[in-house]
């Protein structure tokens, strides 16, 4: 897995990548769908063409693609997720999303690059918060070394960078860093955008849901510094 010198990802040989690549794109393109298509990208701002198909019909697709075939390694997951964001339309990149989020656990912390390689490219939200709290979430849970790298996302000029590393603990509960859940909101608790005072909101209330008083108490000492927005979404089950 490297980087060539335009840019560009090398997409790793797998066999296993060429027969699912045969599969979805004969599969998603019979059931596309126009009409669908042109509302679907019409909603999601025009970040990508769409075939149309509906999340339960397209998942149903996937089950009858992936019926049969081996579990991935990590090349194999590289070259599925890398050929998937090759092609244009945005079923392919969820095609791919909950592929790796299935998978995760088969890939190394040197899969890390190829995710935010993901994160960056065509980037919405669609994609990165899937990325951020299941496959970015699980590569640093299995390799607590890779905080060192979120620690460098959190700061990131990119701000779906910056929201990955907001969010790659939505789903610790219990083993969430707290401390590190606080200081990654107050290091971007006066970012402008709209996306990253969203994430804010977001990663404090659903670590709510594990621990109320300690969101709370943070906010009570914290929350000049924070949009009402982020401060919103964070008591939105616990209240102020």
């Amino acid at each position: 897995m490297r980087v060539t010198g335009a840019g560009t990802w090398e997409v790793p040989r797998s066999v296993l990548a060429d027969t699912v690549l045969e599969r979805v794109t004969a599969a998603y393109a019979a059931a596309a769908d126009p009409t669908r298509a042109a509302t679907a990208r019409a909603y999601m701002k025009g970040v990508a063409p769409f075939l149309g198909i509906p999340t339960p019909e397209r998942r149903a697709l996937s089950r009858t693609v992936l019926q049969g075939t081996p579990r991935p390694d990590e090349t194999d997951c590289t070259a599925v997720a890398l050929r998937c964001w090759q092609l244009p339309e945005r079923e392919y990149h969820y095609f791919a999303v909950d592929y790796l989020r299935r998978h995760v656990g088969r890939c190394s912390s040197g899969f890390l690059p190829v995710a935010r390689h993901l994160v960056t490219t065509v980037s919405w939200w669609d994609t990165v918060d899937a990325l951020a709290a299941h496959v970015v979430g699980g590569l640093v849970a299995a390799d607590p070394e890779l905080t060192a790298d979120m620690d460098a996302w959190i700061v990131d000029d990119d701000l779906w960078v910056a929201r990955t590393a907001l969010l790659h603990q939505l789903r610790y509960k219990e083993r969430t860093d707290t401390e590190r859940l606080f200081a990654y909101c107050l290091r971007q608790s006066g970012h402008p955008d709209f996306f990253i005072r969203k994430a804010i909101g977001w990663c404090l209330r659903e670590y709510a849901k594990t621990d109320p008083e300690a969101v709370r108490a943070f906010l009570a000492r914290e929350r000049g510094r924070f949009a009402p927005l982020s401060v919103r979404e964070a008591l939105k089950n616990i209240g102020a």
